[in-house]
């Protein structure tokens, strides 16, 4: 899907030879690279020349020949003990999946999991952002069997409810999970021990969810990561959080979720890791983006939802308290 950098790193990382970034203990795995199919300036209609010049100097690599936009389709796989591993969405997946008709398939998931000698078994938990094609097409293999047979896929409840009975994510994925009991509806904000946080971030789509994972060994080791699915999809929005994205399902709450958990990775010094954006981990401050005229004051104030989060880490889970577990991990 385009044409990408000529240079060796680029082709490497076009290739999907280049070796997995890591973070403490996230790493990125790169399913796939492409160009979108509209132009970058149609599909965010109303970012200001400014904030095209801060999204240019915070992703160089998303700026493509003649205004169009170049992306990467990632996710993350968070350690865990015992050589168990967290999956962050499943990708864009094979050649037939349901991305096929706009994304560059087939992705290149269980390649980038075998190069970090990730096995597929090891994966216990499968969180799912959201409900589109090119966040859940490895869900499943070939034979619509569960890629990940050991594990649970977690979604919002409202984003299964919201879910169009006609979306092709619904046969490919949602159905088959659902008949092997491996598909787990939440409701909210839910800790998942082990230092995992789901926070609901709606807007992009109505159940959509990100993840915070705390620094291995508490606070002051090293720094807080938050995965943020497609609460950010280009850079231009974090150089103002009030820009919106022409298919976003509910603008206003997109905004809010970006300037709230904006918010919070500032507060809490946490690096951003990002499914489109051509580089895994992001500084929420770069460029000065968290200081946008337009963002609502986003680095001053937390909402209730992720304050409460951000009041409530240090203190024992559900799971440790013994009482009932919305989510367990096995």
């Amino acid at each position: 899907m385009g044409d990408h950098d000529g240079s060796a790193a680029a082709a490497a990382k076009a290739a999907g030879a280049a070796a997995p970034e890591r973070y403490g203990r996230v790493t990125a795995l790169l399913d796939a690279t492409g160009t979108f199919f509209e132009p970058a300036r149609l599909a965010f209609p109303d970012a200001r020349a400014a904030d095209w010049a801060r999204a240019a100097r915070i992703d160089p690599g998303a700026v493509g020949p003649g205004g169009s936009w170049r992306l990467d389709f990632r996710c993350f796989a968070i350690a865990r003990p015992g050589g168990r591993w967290v999956l962050v969405d499943a990708g864009v997946g094979p050649a037939d999946g349901p991305a096929a008709g706009w994304a560059p398939v087939p992705g290149r998931l269980p390649e980038a999991m075998a190069r970090a000698r990730i096995a597929p078994a090891e994966v216990d938990t499968v969180v799912l952002t959201h409900l589109h094609e090119d966040h859940t097409g490895w869900s499943v293999d070939a034979a619509g069997e569960p890629l990940f047979p050991a594990a649970r896929y977690v979604v919002q409840r409202a984003e299964v409810a919201a879910l169009d009975p006609a979306d092709p994510v619904r046969r490919w994925a949602v159905d088959p999970l659902r008949a092997t009991g491996q598909l787990h509806e939440v409701e909210g904000r839910h800790r998942l021990g082990d230092g995992l946080t789901l926070l609901p971030t709606p807007g992009h789509t109505p159940g959509h969810q990100s993840v915070l994972v705390a620094a291995a060994g508490g606070r002051g080791q090293g720094r807080d990561v938050v995965v943020t699915g497609d609460v950010w999809v280009h850079a231009v929005q974090l150089a103002d959080p009030a820009v919106a994205y022409a298919h976003e399902r509910d603008p206003a709450a997109a905004r809010a979720s970006r300037v709230d958990l904006l918010a919070r990775a500032v507060g809490r010094g946490a690096l951003l890791a990002t499914a489109h954006l051509t580089r895994a981990f992001v500084e929420p401050t770069a460029d000065g983006s968290a200081g946008s005229d337009r963002a609502g004051g986003a680095v001053e104030r937390l909402s209730g939802e992720f304050q409460e989060a951000a009041e409530g880490e240090d203190e024992p889970s559900e799971a440790d308290e013994g009482g009932e577990v919305p989510v367990e991990l096995r």
